[in-house]
């Protein structure tokens, strides 16, 4: 299990259960566990999810986006739920919550 830190400062857990669950699900993801990381930690964005989850995105491509979707259970705690590769995301239909300052 490896622990890094989300654009609010929470520590975000990518524990080996959801590892196992990403690269059965997405086995295009399998050399990703180090980027999928570091995309909570330096996002391009962060838009809202469903019940109270947040997807941090890395553009990859000019319509191509690498996604992690987490949930920040307080200010001390929080998971990696799953990720994937998405060219669906229209960012001025999304909430966008953070945008990387260019």
């Amino acid at each position: 299990m490896d622990i890094v830190k989300s654009i609010n400062n929470v520590p975000i857990r990518l524990t080996d259960e959801r590892w196992v669950h990403i690269i059965e699900n997405h086995d295009d993801l399998a050399g990703y566990y180090v980027e999928i990381l570091g995309i909570v930690e330096y996002p391009d964005y962060v838009i809202r999810g469903y019940e109270g989850a947040l997807i941090a995105l890395k553009q990859v491509g000019t319509e191509k986006f690498l996604s992690v979707v987490y949930k920040e259970i307080s200010d001390s705690d929080g998971f990696i739920i799953t990720a994937y590769f998405t060219s669906k995301i229209e960012l001025e239909r999304e909430v966008v919550i953070w945008k990387l300052q260019r």
